[in-house]
């Protein structure tokens, strides 16, 4: 999955440092799209040193640390000076070979949108500052403390013998399906959020729910929790037509296009089609 970067190393742990050096990483954000150098079709990440004009003026938050080397997200406009710079758009990363290039820009992608809705107090309007011990935004005036959006939503293989309930989505393109998936209602377990989105978004009940395991998915702030469970195929398939405009079940030699091992809708379709579930 897209997390899984091994033999790099990723660190979240939050520094209170501003100082940034030659050789750490330099995140620049254009909308969704990110600054990187390119060589054909390998990617690098740009450093300090790629920049002459940043400098102790330089607006900056760090990020976090890939192989023990500082990330940090540059907010002043940067100057492109070559043909080797060039902005990507965020989805690149469903694409691109260097993993560990795609994780660092969604995870600070995520925290860039973080941090740009979070500039203001949403309590009592104040500019808000960074705390210096955690990753927080504090008001200094009213001294509430905003921490990093993560939402919780469930994702399901519904199985039947030796077939997979796959679902399309209305904002997938043609012919592309995956799980049923959703996100997790105030006062709702995990497993009844699975029951309710399944009901929802299908009209299908489900039993035998088993927890599968977990992933951050920083592209939509959430954490995704994956689960398996198990369907009677004699029930009638009935469609929401507001998330869901197709759905009905697969054979293992008979699956359509969908996720990438990337995510944990593709991992579970992957297992499904190994006969692993």
């Amino acid at each position: 999955m897209i997390q899984e970067i091994f033999p790099h190393r990723f660190d979240n742990h939050y520094l209170a440092d501003n100082e940034i050096r030659e050789k750490d990483y330099i995140l620049h954000y254009n909308g969704n799209s990110l600054l990187l150098k390119t060589n054909g079709n390998e990617f690098e990440i740009p450093q300090r040193k790629d920049f002459p004009e940043i400098n102790n003026q330089t607006e900056s938050t760090f990020l976090f640390t890939l192989n023990d080397t500082s990330c940090f997200l540059v907010w002043d406009d940067l100057k492109e000076s070559n043909s080797l710079f060039v902005y990507r758009e965020i989805n690149f990363f469903r694409t691109i070979s260097q993993h560990e290039i795609a994780w660092i820009s969604v995870v600070g992608f995520h925290l860039r949108n973080w941090y740009t809705e979070h500039k203001f107090c949403g309590k009592c309007g104040a500019r808000t500052i960074s705390k210096n011990d955690e990753r927080a935004m504090v008001c200094p005036e009213c001294h509430t403390l905003f921490f990093p959006k993560i939402s919780p939503a469930i994702i399901v293989a519904i199985i039947c013998k030796d077939k997979i309930l796959l679902a399309r989505n209305t904002n997938f393109r043609g012919g592309w399906f995956s799980l049923i998936a959703g996100y997790v209602e105030v006062g709702e377990t995990l497993e009844e959020t699975v029951r309710r989105e399944v009901k929802e978004e299908i009209g299908i009940d489900i039993k035998n729910i088993r927890y599968y395991k977990s992933q951050p998915w920083p592209l939509s702030e959430s954490i995704m929790v994956g689960f398996i469970a198990e369907a009677d195929d004699n029930q009638t398939i009935i469609i929401d037509n507001k998330e869901i405009v197709e759905a009905k079940w697969f054979t293992r030699g008979n699956l359509p296009d969908h996720s990438s091992t990337i995510s944990i809708a593709g991992e579970l379709i992957e297992k499904f089609e190994k006969g692993e579930l």
